[in-house]
């Protein structure tokens, strides 16, 4: 059992970093087939994991979380068959329910410490976003196996909390949704003043910024990293729908005049860079929640779902590589991803550098 600490991590210097923070590695969980997110369409998924992993790994460390040794073998074989090189995979063999790595997965927070940067794990509980599907206690139980494996100390909250309802400027502003955080089907028994408390308390924050609904088709009442991300302290970028027809319009006007009228730790007006929607994507009749904002930064990279829109595919990716010129912004076909709900941003979960 790894170390459980009782203290607040804020209390004892920790901090949550931003995602562009130096990566260790990056952690995914392979899904599997009878899982419930991608019901008869599990065939295509393996190519698209492969076009996700290979520039990661070609750039930093890939944790792949698979059940067991058979699993194991699968998934290299899917790997060397869609051409993506193994040399910086590497397998922990932990179970999973669904491949949403970014919700179940740990949050690990840093700490300087006598000149060394240290390294602990946040536990939420997860609780299949509200309760919408069954079983997921393997789910639940991956952050402290990850900390079992790395040999880093726990913090329990006892607090449903997931990693894509959240998104960190690195400077003490974190940016979230009122839809999913005070969602009766997460803490009903936490006010919004005591759930900020909780995030400065547990991620070393100073200022909360609250975004409104979610869009259409996300089944996770309304996750931060479909609406607006940050890419620098001052900078956020929010997708915004051009269409007055379309259901996502006023949703995403909404969230645009909250961003303009936000502050951050000091007090400033944050820069807004607008993206373009990739208009309506459906399968079966369902809408499906396809965002450019469920973007993830990699060593030197940033990787963008693309949705097979050549024109605002294209339109994003420039409007993001004109904001991130140190980094290849590189986009990445999530069309079969986008059946399960999500895409790159949902299915990772970055480990830094300690």
């Amino acid at each position: 059992m790894p170390r459980i600490i009782n203290a607040k991590p804020a209390s004892l210097g920790y901090w949550m970093p931003p995602e562009w923070y130096p990566h260790k590695a990056t952690w995914l969980s392979w899904p599997r087939p009878e899982g419930i997110s991608f019901p008869d369409r599990y065939h295509t998924v393996p190519a698209n994991m492969a076009a996700i992993i290979k520039p990661i790994a070609a750039r930093e460390l890939v944790f792949i979380m698979v059940p067991n040794g058979n699993w194991e073998r699968i998934v290299r074989q899917d790997l060397r068959a869609n051409k993506c090189p193994l040399a910086n995979v590497r397998f922990h063999h932990i179970r999973t329910n669904e491949p949403w790595c970014r919700d179940h997965g740990p949050a690990f927070i840093l700490r300087n410490w006598r000149g060394q940067t240290q390294a602990a794990i946040i536990d939420w509980k997860f609780n299949a976003w509200g309760g919408k599907y069954p079983d997921c206690s393997d789910d639940d139980d991956v952050p402290t196996r990850i900390a079992e494996a790395l040999g880093l100390p726990v913090f329990y909250p006892k607090i449903v909390m997931e990693g894509g309802s959240l998104d960190f400027n690195g400077s003490g502003t974190v940016m979230t949704t009122e839809s999913c955080l005070l969602n009766k089907n997460r803490n009903p028994h936490l006010s919004k003043k005591q759930l900020e408390k909780i995030l400065k308390d547990y991620y070393g924050q100073k200022h909360v910024v609250w975004l409104g609904e979610g869009i259409a088709g996300d089944d996770t009442d309304g996750h931060v990293d479909d609406l607006a991300r940050f890419i620098s302290p001052n900078t956020i970028v929010a997708p915004v729908e051009e269409d007055p027809r379309d259901e996502n319009y006023t949703v995403l006007q909404d969230n645009l005049r909250r961003l303009q009228l936000a502050r951050d730790e000091d007090r400033r007006t944050f820069n807004i860079v607008q993206i373009p929607m990739p208009g309506i994507i459906t399968q079966h009749g369902h809408r499906l929640p396809a965002t450019y904002a469920n973007f993830y930064f990699i060593t030197g990279a940033l990787l963008v779902p693309t949705y097979r829109h050549r024109r605002n595919d294209r339109r994003a990716i420039e409007i993001l590589q004109k904001h991130l010129p140190r980094r290849r912004v590189i986009g990445i076909d999530c069309m079969e991803l986008i059946w399960g709900l999500g895409a790159i941003h949902c299915l990772t979960q970055q480990q830094p550098r300690f």
